[in-house]
């Protein structure tokens, strides 16, 4: 094992510069996140631990190694360790493990001696190890209503379900997935044309706001005290998205093609296959389109469909569904192409026909 950087038990981040500053007596807080929408969480913490009476401060982040991301496949730091930087956290306390229990990593987090730490998307199984080193336990912001919907893909999964309710929970962490005892949670009404996306940047906003509300009862231990346990046979779970999951079938009714969409949006996004066809020379031909936009067509602005036929009704494509349903496409991208809305795919057809497949 190597040894510990034990400046950084001397070392932290008041929000307000860029430089080191000596140790105080206020409790040491570790963050853990990576993608864009942890930083709403981080940033709630930075601002808090700069009030005067602020019982706290961030000693380091922990965060996902440095990826290829974007066009250029750039290797780049995770978002929230970019923002880290751009606000002066200093980046030797920027730590960035493969796997949370890796020794070197565990030696350096133990030597800085952290009451608490909060995760917020960070990615990675916390092992026992891990877990035993803050006194006051890890807490982590999680955007569902627990146990509804534990995983990787919450947020994800409750729009493909359709749900009319979810929110944010804050837990205590254990080694089962997402099943700690329950601080407190914030619900949300959900919309139906809100796309996961979305959804989930707001999820992490509301967690923000109910993590420094009952940061003060994490600290004094009343929370620990009132958690409740959560019923494991109400739990459900959000599985991963993946991109063999992405095709639209058109035999499925508008409603779950919609949610579908709704959920996938960024990635993996969704698709389905439709055919062109030339009335003029017979000539058909499969294209494969990415689903970016839908909605469900209100039923007396459904115009009649000949057999598979696809039509441009108000600025929308119809597609005939199961069910007798009918989904309405507003926002379609070509291969190779950039996202264009209906009414421009439609004139590019130039006379020709679309049918679903």
């Amino acid at each position: 094992m190597q040894s510990c950087s034990m400046l950084r038990r001397c070392c932290c981040y008041n929000g307000a510069s860029s430089g080191l500053k000596p140790a105080t007596k206020k409790k040491q807080l570790v963050f853990m996140g990576s993608p864009e929408v942890s930083v709403s969480v981080l940033d709630a913490l930075f601002d808090e631990s700069k009030a005067p009476d602020s019982p706290f401060q961030v000693a380091a982040i922990v965060t996902q190694p440095p990826s290829r991301r974007d066009r250029g496949r750039k290797v780049m730091p995770s978002p929230v360790a970019q923002h880290a930087l751009d606000r002066g956290f200093p980046s030797d306390l920027i730590f960035t493990p493969q796997k949370a229990g890796e020794e070197e990593f565990l030696c350096d987090l133990r030597a800085l001696k952290p009451e608490l730490c909060i995760t917020a998307a960070y990615g990675n199984i916390l092992p026992r190890k891990f877990l035993k080193i803050p006194p006051l336990g890890t807490v982590n912001v999680h955007p569902s209503l627990l146990p509804l919907y534990r995983g990787a893909a919450p947020v994800q999964r409750a729009v493909q379900d359709g749900v009319k309710e979810t929110g944010t929970s804050l837990v205590y962490t254990v080694r089962a997935l997402d099943a700690g005892p329950v601080i407190a949670c914030e619900r949300y009404e959900v919309d139906d044309r809100i796309k996961a996306t979305e959804l989930l940047t707001i999820l992490f906003e509301k967690g923000s706001e109910l993590l420094i509300r009952e940061l003060p009862s994490i600290f004094d231990g009343s929370a620990r005290e009132r958690a409740q346990p959560q019923d494991d046979s109400k739990a459900t779970h959000a599985a991963k998205l993946t991109p063999e999951e992405a095709w639209l079938s058109f035999d499925q009714e508008a409603f779950v093609l919609h949610n579908k969409v709704r959920a996938f949006a960024g990635w993996p996004g969704t698709r389905a296959k439709i055919c062109i066809l030339d009335p003029l020379n017979g000539q058909q031909d499969t294209l494969e389109v990415k689903i970016i936009t839908t909605r469900i067509c209100i039923q007396k602005d459904v115009q009649d469909h000949v057999k598979d036929d696809v039509t441009l009704v108000g600025g929308a494509l119809q597609f005939p569904c199961g069910g007798d349903t009918t989904l309405e496409i507003l926002e379609l991208q070509l291969p190779g192409k950039k996202p264009v809305n209906a009414a421009s795919f439609w004139n590019g057809l130039r006379g020709r026909k679309v049918q679903r497949l």
